[in-house]
């Protein structure tokens, strides 16, 4: 079965207060309330980084070009209690944009700092391999969620040494 494609840019910038990334609370669909980057679904034809450069520019108003993104994940989610909602994503880190990120009909943008993520506001994936992932290493994973739609049921992602282990039962 092919997964339908989405991807998701993560902007980061530096601040007098150190390094912020932009999140953005989902206003509509699947991930309502969660904080996401900006993304959706790939369009015929299109590839993976040109569908994160139209979906940053339509969700926030921000411009990105497409040599300025770096791919720091190729992630399949698996929902077997949802099939629908099952989908490969790619992920991409951008330092180089334009523009101040406002609020769409998908998403209200927010900074946050980087070294403070609100990883138990995000899907819960986020907390497995997101910080690996912006601290520079590329992840390839997948995260199968449970019956809850919410949780992280298993995983293939293997934690390099001395990266935290993450309790997938919720019982951190």
């Amino acid at each position: 079965m092919v997964l339908p494609e989405v991807s998701v840019c993560y902007l980061l910038r530096e601040t007098a207060a150190g390094p912020e990334i932009l999140l953005g609370r989902k206003k509509t669909g699947l991930g309502l309330g969660n904080l996401v980057g900006p993304g959706g679904k790939l369009e015929a034809g299109e590839t993976p980084t040109d569908a994160a450069v139209r979906e940053t520019r339509e969700e926030i108003g921000v411009t990105v070009h497409p040599d300025s993104l770096t791919l720091i994940g190729e992630l399949t989610y698996p929902f077997p209690y949802r099939p629908a909602w099952s989908q490969k994503s790619w992920a991409f880190l951008c330092r180089e944009f334009s523009g101040e990120p406002m609020e769409s009909d998908e998403l209200r943008p927010e900074w946050f700092a980087l070294d403070a993520l609100p990883l138990d506001r995000m899907w819960d994936d986020a907390k497995h391999w997101l910080p690996l992932a912006l601290g520079g290493r590329f992840v390839r994973a997948t995260f199968t969620f449970a019956a809850d739609g919410k949780s992280v049921e298993s995983s293939d992602f293997v934690k390099p040494p001395g990266y935290p282990a993450v309790d997938m039962t919720g019982s951190e």
